[in-house]
């Protein structure tokens, strides 16, 4: 699968997208899934990403949400920080693939970004310790009009 190249993330990520998440046991047998919207706005030299959605994990139906910072280093570059201000990972897309980890006590979080084309891109996180070890697959599509 080949990598779109993405030269300036403001630019390219800017608007509403479509998320389709996954939630997979180490086996890869599906234990719940997530679907709603995201959209990443510029504000102050800082692209927002807000999630909303809904979760279906095992008997819990409800809502979710995430707002992650990318900090912009360069056009093609950011440092992600958590909404509380703590650091996430870095991320550069300028070959439009990317891998990164992000230690979470003594759990490791294993990062791969993908960007497919102009309309499509894919997270994976796949999440190993002693208090987790699960697979995590998001699939984003451009919302249309």
């Amino acid at each position: 699968m080949d990598c779109y190249p993405v030269l300036d993330l403001a630019a390219h990520f800017a608007g509403e997208w479509r998320l389709d998440r996954e939630i997979l046991t180490a086996a890869g047998e599906p234990v719940g899934e997530v679907t709603g919207t995201a959209t990443f706005t510029e504000e102050g030299g800082v692209l927002v990403y807000r999630e909303v959605g809904e979760m279906r994990l095992g008997g819990y139906t409800g809502p979710v949400m995430r707002t992650l910072h990318y900090r912009l280093a360069e056009p093609g570059r950011a440092d992600v920080h958590f909404d509380h201000g703590g650091f996430f990972h870095e991320l550069d897309l300028r070959a439009g693939c990317w891998e990164t980890d992000h230690p979470c006590r003594a759990d490791l979080y294993h990062g791969s970004y993908r960007v497919l084309d102009a309309q499509r891109w894919r997270q994976e996180w796949a999440v190993r310790g002693p208090a987790k070890d699960h697979l995590i697959v998001t699939r984003f599509s451009r919302a249309s009009g």
